[in-house]
């Protein structure tokens, strides 16, 4: 379920956790977040502090959605968050690596709980070594880490500790100028250019992140990559790989493969010209029928030939519509 606690210095941080939970477990989680020590957390649910850290949230009566609120030093019973004392100056975000760790998914039962509550306890060490041997402990956090930030991912997997350590401290300082703003932003006259800018800019982000959640909680699969779709075909009995490419206006192969193919000698260069798309490259000819071979099938296309081309052959939708070869898909190989 998720959960979103709140501090007296306007930190608001999610949590996705399970409400089996323990009480303790999630004050490590908070520690991580925001770098107040777990036993000086003080969470209230309500109005009403909750004390017993063996508790678990369903006990506590927390559903999905719900807020808590957190503050640093005991609360007495009855103490509202309106009127909780400010936190000890420089608490919030002091000595944190920039990994976020928020979106890790916390597993279901106390033991596995209790588990990653320690591993995200060492995350807050300062130390580039620990955060280090830690990632390269944790598969599913060296994934996370891959898609989110891929920067910090390839240092961790080049095998160089001193490299790891610079792009972690060029995060972290990113991170701190990213804060400094904020609370500059908190702090400034909200009439002033500059302060609606950083505010502008701020919703902006939070828009940005709320719309990523939501395509990898509906739509996971734009998150993977998409593979290139090729098939083996011979032409003039020589074989080649193709490329199929709706998207393409002609069929068109590369000089290089039409020497290999013999079909050079049948280039008309009356159809030279230049082709252009994401770049620009030069025509040298039309070749007006060649007999293509796929698996059992013999059909016949026009090529266009290129003079650099790195693709050998590419398959374009005045070939797929000529022939109706919609038989070609359930053929496709993958390279």
């Amino acid at each position: 379920m998720n959960i979103t606690v709140a501090t007296v210095t306007d930190q608001v941080f999610p949590l996705n956790v399970s409400e089996d939970l323990e009480l303790e477990n999630l004050k490590a989680f908070c520690e991580v977040e925001s770098g107040v020590p777990a036993n000086q957390i003080q969470l209230t649910f309500n109005g009403q502090p909750l004390n017993d850290d063996k508790k678990t949230l369903k006990e506590y009566g927390i559903k999905d959605g719900d807020m808590l609120f957190m503050q640093q030093g005991p609360v007495q019973q009855g103490f509202l968050p309106s009127q909780a004392p400010p936190m000890a100056g420089g608490a919030v975000g002091a000595g944190l690596p920039s990994f976020d760790f928020s979106n890790i998914q916390v597993p279901h039962g106390a033991a596995a709980s209790s588990s990653n509550s320690s591993r995200l306890s060492a995350a807050s060490s300062d130390n580039p070594a620990v955060i280090r041997e830690m990632l390269l402990a944790d598969p599913s956090a060296l994934s996370l880490l891959k898609q989110n930030n891929p920067r910090l991912s390839d240092a961790l997997t080049s095998g160089s500790l001193e490299r790891f350590a610079q792009v972690l401290k060029e995060q972290q300082e990113a991170k701190a100028e990213q804060e400094r703003l904020r609370l500059r932003m908190l702090n400034a006259d909200p009439f002033d250019s500059e302060a609606q800018r950083l505010i502008a800019e701020e919703i902006r982000k939070k828009n940005i992140e709320a719309n990523m959640e939501a395509a990898m909680e509906y739509n996971p699969e734009t998150f993977g990559t998409v593979v290139m779709l090729y098939i083996n075909c011979r032409v003039n009995g020589h074989p080649v790989k193709a490329f199929i490419d709706s998207g393409a206006q002609t069929t068109i192969m590369s000089s290089e493969c039409a020497e290999r193919c013999n079909i050079m000698r049948l280039v008309d260069q009356r159809w030279s010209g230049y082709a252009k798309g994401v770049g620009i490259q030069r025509i040298i000819g039309r070749v007006h029928m060649v007999q293509i071979q796929i698996e059992k099938d013999f059909l016949t296309s026009s090529f266009s030939i290129l003079e650099q081309q790195k693709m050998d052959m590419l398959l374009g939708l005045d070939m797929l519509k000529r022939h109706q070869v919609r038989h070609l898909f359930s053929r496709l190989l993958v390279c």
